[in-house]
Formats: structure tokens, C-alpha cells, sequence
């Protein structure tokens, strides 16, 4: 089921000993999350070694093969273009740079259902003009969580404790933030049972708030909350459905229309699946609540879909990409329509951040093709609307583009999008992406350029 914390895998079953009738299982490949991975396969002679297995797989029972400790590190290296950034309004000229990200873990099975993960990150970005705190953590606690499960009825109860990811469906919303260089984690309890056909999640955290001062001074507490339940139904072997209910809190935040405390109560329903060839993902929120003494009703939709000629040369798919997020019409009244993405995903528009999730329209169709099987290649158009003049055009995640709001025109921009993954092998990947937007006179007025953005990825881990 998609509901992730993110989803991690059933751990493959073991056996003390091992007989050549039974399948020889499969190395695991290198995970986004690098917690989902079972390294306890190596227990099995007969997968043939490489180097550094035997820190991969650490005995610790000579009984119980799941029991064991497992070492691991990712590397990140991104070079980044960005000409200029935030069009030119306020954030100076051209900028080359490089973001630098490497992390270490060391994954501890206590019994086949408990163990501990522990994860530090250094993040560097040299060259950055005026990096913030999502660009450069020198070193800090990353993740640090103790999780357990246990067979209940039919079904399957997991709990798990301490600094971690929280990821829904596509990360339109709540994701862990992979696109700048400082990751998005979690200090949480988070809960989840799967029986059948049903999921159910329960969790409350406080959102990791990042500094660069010292060593180790990463810090949540109260005045940044966010926890939900949520509940998902699988409609058919290749579809699923949805329903989540959260709430976010934050203190003394300062939105164009409204500052204050804020609180927003959130609505989420979520519809995803496959059949024959045709893939879509249809998201739509709805946020209540208040900042300081406005209220406030907002919302946000999503739907990305597409169809896969999967009997031609490079299985070509053809899709579409249609989201809308609401802004406020009135900057005056006692009402704010501002949308608040929470803690969207980066990559979903472009990875550039000139396009943030609120007050915009966002049509943008697309071609992917498939050459090898190791290689993707994405190219796409968007076009991009305010969904109204009165409020701001915003850019990654929520920031106001200073001298748009309430100037005339509904357009701001359209962009050009080329993507390529390839994913060299099972531990090394590399990506690379140019944008290139063209302002509309909305922009344009407030001093905004055409905009360019390259970046070429490595992507290794162990």
C-alpha cells in the first residue's frame, strides 16, 4: 500500500538453515529510504560476495540469521546552474554551485521484528551565495528511531519512535524533501496496522527545524507541529484509495495577508492505480483553521496521469499534469485563501523552485521515453497561471515573489522541461534536468527575467 512513513518492506523469511531447494534470494538494491533495506539475505552462502559484505551483514545471534548490524553510507554530489534565481527579483545574478550530501547509518536488527536505525548527514554547498539551512548542515542527527512490529488478527501492527521520514503518495504535500540538500525529518510516533485490504496510520511529530551554527543543533519542539490519522482501502490489485485528516500548527508566521499563529486543519483524499496500459494519481486537500485572528479555507488539487504505448520502440508514455492551489482574494478581510503546501516535494513541479503550490494553475503535458532499460528520458511544457491576480506569484515552497501581488495578469509563466535518469547500476545513478521559464508580464513588471536551471546528479550508495 502507498501509506509510508514511509512503507517498508516485509523483512524476506529465514531459516537457520539453508538447502539448495529454496530459491537464492536477491541482493537488495540501494533504497531511496535506506532503512527499507534487508541486508539479512547475506546470511545465505550461496549469494556470491563483494566487497564490503562484511559490514553490510554483521552477525548478531548465531542462531537467528535476522538478527544482525548493518553499515551503510550515500553520496550525493549535485552541481547546480541557476540563472538567476527567483527570476532575478531579489536574489542577485547567475549562480553556479555545487550541493554536497553524504550520509552514514548504521542499521541494527535486534530480533527479526525490532531494531534500531541511526543515520548522521553532512551537507555542503560550496559556492552558494547565502545558503540557508535546507542547503548546509556540516553534521547532525539525521534519523535516529526504534521501530517494532508484531503479527495482530489478520493483520500486522507497526509502531515506530524517534527521528524519521514521513512521505504520503507522490509528496505533493508531506514528503521528505529530497530536492534541496538537507532532507526533511520527523521527531515522531508513528503507528500503522494493515490487515486485508485495509491500512490504518495514526502519528504525531514535530517537524525538524534546521540550523548550521554548531555540530549537532538540528531542534524541534512545539511552536512546529504536525500529526493525522489516515485510512486506505485497496480498490483492486493495481488501484487505491485514500483518506487522511491532519493538523499543522506553527507560531508567529507572517503570510502576505495574515500573521500570527497559525493552525490548519487538513482534509486529504487520494486515488491512485494502473489498468491496462493507463496510469493516473489524483490528489485533493482542503485546509480550515486560522492564523492569528483570519480564518482559514483553502485548498490545493493534484492529478498526474498518462498512457504507456507499451508495444512501440522506447515504450513511449504520453501524459498530462493538471494541479491548482488556491490564493486570497482579498488580502484585507478577516478570510485567508492562501494555501500552505506543508512540506511538498520538490521535484513534483521542477526541481528548479521557481514554481511553488499555492495560488497557481499548472497544466503541463509530457512525453517519457524508456531507450534502455536502465534509462528515462522525460520531456515536457508547463503552463502556469495565478489562480487569482490578488494574491502573489509564489515560489518553492510558499514564498511570495515580491511586487506581484494585485498587479494584472492571471498568466506568470510558461517553462520548458528536459529530464534524463539513468540508473547505471543497482548502487550508482546519475540525472540531470534543464529548465528554462518564460516570464509573463505579471514577472516581468515586478523585475523578473526568462530564467534558466541545470543540474547534473551522482547519485551512490553502499
Amino acid at each position: 500500500m502507498a501509506c509510508t512513513a514511509t512503507d517498508s518492506s516485509m523483512v524476506a523469511d529465514q531459516t537457520p538453515s539453508v538447502t539448495n531447494a529454496q530459491p537464492v534470494p536477491q541482493r537488495p538494491a540501494i533504497n531511496f529510504y535506506r532503512w527499507e533495506e534487508d541486508w539479512s539475505v547475506l546470511a545465505d552462502p550461496r549469494i556470491p560476495r563483494e566487497p564490503g559484505d562484511a559490514l553490510k551483514y554483521i552477525p548478531l545471534s548465531s542462531t537467528d540469521p535476522e538478527s544482525y548490524l548493518s553499515l551503510g553510507l550515500t553520496v550525493r554530489e549535485r552541481f547546480v546552474s541557476t540563472d538567476p534565481p527567483m527570476f532575478g527579483v531579489t536574489r542577485g545574478k547567475h549562480q553556479d554551485y555545487l550541493l554536497h550530501r553524504l550520509e552514514l547509518h548504521a542499521d541494527a536488527h535486534i530480533t527479526a521484528d525490532t531494531r534500531v536505525f541511526v543515520q548522521l548527514e553532512n551537507a555542503l554547498a560550496p559556492w552558494l551565495q547565502h545558503p540557508t539551512p535546507v542547503d548546509v548542515n556540516r553534521l547532525d542527527l539525521r534519523l535516529f528511531f526504534l521501530d517494532t512490529k508484531k503479527k495482530l488478527g489478520d493483520g500486522e501492527f507497526k509502531l515506530r519512535v524517534g527521528r524519521q521520514e514521513i512521505a504520503f503518495d507522490l509528496q505533493r504535500f508531506v514528503s521528505v524533501r529530497d530536492g534541496p540538500n538537507v532532507r526533511q525529518a520527523y521527531d515522531a510516533i508513528w503507528a500503522d496496522y494493515e490487515t486485508r485490504d485495509w491500512r490504518f496510520t495514526g502519528f504525531t511529530s514535530q517537524p525538524v527545524q534546521y540550523r548550521n551554527q554548531t555540530d549537532f543543533d538540528d531542534f524541534s519542539n512545539r511552536h512546529l507541529t504536525f500529526s493525522g490519522v489516515r485510512a486506505q482501502r485497496r480498490m483492486s490489485a493495481t488501484s487505491e484509495l485514500s483518506v487522511s485528516f491532519s493538523e499543522f500548527r506553527q507560531d508567529n508566521v507572517h503570510f502576505l495577508a495574515a500573521t500570527g499563529d497559525e493552525t490548519r486543519k487538513n482534509v486529504d483524499v487520494h486515488y491512485n492505480g494502473t489498468y491496462d496500459g493507463l496510469d493516473w494519481d489524483i490528489e485533493g486537500m482542503h485546509q480550515d483553521g486560522s492564523i492569528g485572528p483570519k480564518d482559514v479555507n483553502a485548498w490545493a488539487f493534484g492529478s498526474l496521469s498518462g498512457y504507456t504505448l507499451s508495444g512501440l520502440p522506447w515504450a513511449p508514455r504520453i501524459g498530462l499534469q493538471w494541479d491548482a492551489a488556491s490564493g486570497d482574494h482579498n488580502l484585507s478581510d478577516n478570510h485567508v485563501g492562501t494555501f500552505n503546501p506543508l512540506f511538498p516535494n520538490g521535484y513534483y513541479v521542477t526541481l528548479s523552485g521557481y514554481t511553488g503550490y499555492t495560488n497557481f494553475i499548472h497544466v503541463k503535458p509530457s512525453l517519457t521515453l524508456k531507450p534502455l532499460q536502465a534509462l528515462k528520458l522525460i520531456a515536457s511544457v508547463g503552463l502556469l497561471w495565478r489562480q487569482t491576480t490578488h494574491d502573489a506569484i509564489y515560489v518553492q515552497p510558499d514564498l511570495p515573489v515580491p511586487g506581484t501581488a494585485g498587479e494584472a495578469g492571471k498568466r506568470s509563466s510558461t517553462y520548458g522541461q528536459l529530464q534524463a535518469t539513468w540508473n547505471v547500476s543497482r548502487s550508482l545513478s546519475f540525472d540531470a534536468e534543464f529548465d528554462r521559464y518564460w516570464v509573463a508580464e505579471a514577472l516581468r513588471r515586478a523585475g523578473g527575467h526568462d530564467s534558466d536551471f541545470f543540474e547534473l546528479e551522482l547519485r551512490w550508495g553502499w
